[in-house]
């Protein structure tokens, strides 16, 4: 068997590798400049997460605001019945909700947080 046909798959081999390699360093460049964003416009109590013990996306949220150095709150309706009460009458239908400047948001998108904290 020929080496052949085994070297023709490796360009494009170093090429996707290459571009995937491109596309991971400019979403990083996008995320820390999303950041840093958040992070100049976000005041303490300017957003409150009303999050759950058990709940993964509370969780990569709350890593991703304390990764970019962001102000927010947090509260644990299991534990807290000011929390509690309040997820109840944000009529959420699960968490983490966000509370940017008393506007709730369903689930975390830091693009969206950013846009609401930009708009007021």
């Amino acid at each position: 068997m020929s080496d052949r046909p085994r070297r023709g798959w490796i360009a494009p081999l170093l090429l996707a590798g290459a571009a995937f390699a491109g596309l991971q360093l400019w979403q990083g460049h996008q995320q820390r400049s999303l950041g840093e964003r958040l992070a100049a416009a976000a005041r303490p109590g300017d957003i409150v997460m009303l999050s759950s013990d058990h709940c993964v996306y509370c969780e990569a949220a709350r890593r991703w605001f304390v990764k970019h150095r962001v102000s927010f709150d947090e509260c644990f309706i299991e534990r807290d019945a000011a929390c509690a009460e309040s997820y109840r009458a944000q009529g959420a239908p699960g968490t983490p909700t966000l509370l940017v400047r008393g506007e709730r948001q369903l689930g975390f998108d830091a693009q969206r947080v950013a846009l609401a904290l930009e708009a007021r």
